[in-house]
């Protein structure tokens, strides 16, 4: 068997990384862990401080890092299009997209047609229009990976958060017909489906979070990022297909 650490470098060492959503939360545990690698990781958030902070944070700690992006709004077709210059400009491609950029959501008693429809055109439609761009750059290479942050609600179908379960199904129906539709041209699909995971999306404070991290009820946002290089760092011959990760503590 090889030594990990020369599937790392093979499979993570130079690379062009694009993450979604990659300023806070899952996103950012999975950029430090890229850069980390030697990856050249590209982020973006709608948030500008967030993405101001998170690009500091990783020059702070990775002083050499290959870090790009910039603050944009997935939803916004501008937006979109400034990401992909970018990609092309400073990149020169891609050969791993990282599809992670999602909103929670409530039920539609909870929220107008407006709340929920910007919560599909992230969560649904943002995953769609990304991947269609990586695919027509990963297609002439006849490589790459596709990695979708799913949910373990498009199982659990919790009546209090109905359209963003609505969001995670669909999502798991995509990555399914996506690999289908395009792994014969050398490209990987996966999904992965995190139970509660520390964040901004989960309810109550961040003492709160750890305590139940403590009693292991809730995961960090580093145990994703593993999750995503376990993927990453398999052979050409082996696709990881769907991953979920819940705490120890977390019955679904």
């Amino acid at each position: 068997m090889k030594n990990l650490s020369d599937l790392f470098e093979q499979n993570i060492k130079q690379k062009r990384i694009v993450i979604t959503g990659g300023t806070t939360g899952i996103g950012k545990a999975i950029a430090d862990l890229m850069i980390s690698l030697g990856g050249r990781v590209l982020i973006f958030g709608r948030d500008h401080e967030d993405f101001n902070n998170a690009v500091a944070d990783i020059k702070s700690n990775f002083p050499d890092a290959a870090i790009y992006g910039t603050p944009a709004d997935i939803t916004h077709n501008d937006d979109v299009e400034k990401i992909w210059e970018l990609v092309d400009q400073n990149l020169g491609g891609i050969d791993i997209l990282i599809n992670n950029a999602a909103l929670a959501a409530d039920g539609i008693t909870e929220c107008d047609w407006k709340e929920w429809k910007y919560i599909v055109d992230t969560n649904v439609s943002g995953y769609i229009t990304f991947a269609q761009q990586a695919v027509l750059r990963m297609t002439p290479q006849k490589s790459g990976h596709i990695i979708n942050i799913g949910s373990m609600s498009a199982e659990t179908n919790s009546p209090e958060s109905t359209v963003y379960v609505a969001t995670k199904a669909a999502l798991r129906g995509f990555s399914t017909a996506l690999r289908r539709e395009i792994n014969s041209k050398g490209i990987k699909v996966s999904l992965i489906e995190p139970g509660a995971v520390t964040s901004d999306m989960q309810p109550g404070t961040k003492e709160e979070h750890q305590q139940k991290i403590e009693k292991l009820e809730m995961l960090e946002a580093e145990d994703i990022a593993m999750s995503v290089l376990f993927c990453l760092a398999q052979p050409k011959r082996c696709d990881i297909v769907t991953m979920q990760i819940r705490p120890h503590l977390q019955t679904i």
